[in-house]
């Protein structure tokens, strides 16, 4: 009897750290939420200020280098490089650097751009592989042109770096779109505070939009399920979110689609870890690293207004293969930066936010996924009682439901991009549907990222051997797992009726 006594209390005891995890990570979450709302108000009251003084039309700011990496981007480098050239702003160049392609993207760019060679003097400050060539367009004197061997993203940007002659360095992805006055926009960072060293600006999902001569023409929604479901993940972890750690000064990562950097910081601190796979986290963590270390003060900002637009992966195969190099970039920035975690000395970011990123981002697949699968087992052998169940479909479901919707619902209060109500009752219905079936298998992700990270695989993207099979596997573990939910629910609520 004994035995059964102290069975049943390490069951329960399961149980309720199982609920446990989905309370405090959907909590954090939450707080955030709320935190970066009442920043996002605050700094759109701020901005209103700048454009009644006029302080967006003057010449305060510095000058801007644009760094534009592509590799194999013959659809997109054209679109892209022509809208970096109409943006209003007093001094900036553009380097697009040609990161050893082996379609047309550089005979693209020198024939549409009339480029012809160049004997600028790149000073070799930082490491890099070779350097073909130099180019500068005759159309275009502020256009600037790298041919490199390949050494992938960061290896291109450090190249770009020393290329570069500018106070400010602005990195782009080749499938990015920015509004015109970004920089202006973001640069106010700069001028309200000495000592920023880097600022992130929102990131949108372009998917299903319009755009007319390399500029936005129409918000619309992706037409697919899988770009739908991203918007809404956009919003609640890399606008919300980010924005929320910003306040608290717990910021992990400027997103690698757009960012904004003091040069003299950046060179400072080494520039780009060259064989880094989530050279976005690795270098603002760096920064950090270092500026606090060496005692240096410094500032880091998340700017809450929707300045560049993305594209997303549409497939099953291409999105599961970014989410885990995602998360081989976390695990190695934070395995490389391990004596930051849980020191005093970082502030909020040591002892707050990279603990949170360690444990329910880079480890949260393993424990997200653990608590389902020891719930499931709980439950087939009759050791859940159907209350226990209800408050499981709560916390680990019902919660994200609420946060996803949330999110959605302070985006359109403080930004409106959606001007049409069915389009925001389509992503409304989306926020929900993202917890069922979604949210389980970016975690299986996730977990095959971590998995790869230790097998030292630094592949840039896992090859879609089979994109058929992966399709159909990925449709029917969405159908098995709402299945399962829906019998979670109906047993919970028969067994308290």
């Amino acid at each position: 009897m004994m035995h059964v006594s102290i069975y049943m209390l390490f069951v329960d005891l399961i149980s309720w750290l199982i609920l446990g995890y989905f309370i405090v990570v959907n909590t954090v979450y939450l707080s955030l939420l709320i935190v970066s709302f009442i920043a996002t108000r605050n700094m759109n009251k701020s901005r209103e200020a700048y454009e009644v003084t006029g302080l967006f039309d003057s010449d305060l700011y510095k000058s801007v280098s644009v760094l534009l990496p592509v590799y194999n981007e013959e659809k997109s480098v054209r679109d892209t490089v022509y809208s970096l050239l109409q943006l209003d702003f007093h001094d900036y160049e553009i380097i697009v650097i040609n990161d050893g392609s082996t379609d047309l993207t550089f005979e693209l760019l020198k024939k549409e751009f009339d480029l012809y060679p160049s004997v600028r003097f790149i000073p070799n400050l930082l490491p890099h592989n070779d350097i073909v060539g130099v180019y500068v367009s005759k159309l275009f004197p502020n256009l600037l042109v790298l041919d490199k061997e390949n050494g992938k993203k960061a290896d291109a940007l450090n190249a770009g770096l020393n290329a570069s002659r500018k106070e400010v360095i602005c990195s782009v992805d080749a499938d990015s779109w920015l509004e015109r006055d970004i920089l202006k926009k973001m640069l106010r960072a700069f001028v309200e505070d000495e000592k920023t060293i880097a600022v992130g600006g929102v990131v949108r999902v372009s998917n299903g939009c319009e755009f007319e001569n390399g500029q936005l023409k129409n918000v619309n929604p992706p037409r697919s399920f899988l770009g739908r479901i991203q918007v809404i993940e956009y919003l609640r972890s890399f606008l919300f979110g980010r924005i929320g750690w910003s306040s608290v000064d717990g910021l992990l990562i400027i997103s690698g689609a757009f960012a904004v950097f003091d040069r003299s910081a950046l060179m400072q601190t080494g520039g780009y870890k060259r064989e880094s796979i989530g050279e976005d986290v690795e270098v603002v963590v760096k920064m950090q690293h270092y500026f606090t270390e060496n005692e240096i003060p410094y500032s880091m900002k998340y700017l809450p207004e929707p300045v560049c637009w993305t594209r997303v992966p549409e497939t099953w195969g291409e999105l599961a293969a970014q989410r885990n190099r995602w998360q081989r970039g976390l695990a190695d920035t934070l395995f490389n930066h391990k004596s930051m975690i849980g020191n005093p000395k970082f502030g909020w970011l040591g002892m707050f936010s990279l603990p949170f990123h360690l444990i329910f981002e880079l480890l949260g697949p393993v424990l997200e996924l653990g608590s389902y699968l020891l719930f499931f087992l709980l439950l087939i052998f009759g050791l859940v009682d159907a209350s226990f169940a209800i408050l499981f479909i709560f916390f680990a479901i019902l919660y994200g439901m609420i946060l996803s919707l949330g999110a959605l619902l302070l985006d359109e209060m403080t930004n409106r991009p959606y001007s049409r109500l069915r389009d925001i009752y389509m992503l409304t219905g989306h926020a929900f549907l993202e917890n069922l079936g979604y949210r389980q298998l970016h975690f299986w992700w996730r977990l095959r990222g971590l998995y790869d990270y230790f097998r030292r695989n630094k592949e840039w993207n896992i090859r879609d051997r089979n994109p058929t099979l992966t399709n159909n596997l990925h449709r029917a573990w969405m159908t098995a797992i709402n299945l399962f939910f829906f019998l979670l629910l109906y047993y919970g609520i028969s067994g308290s009726i």
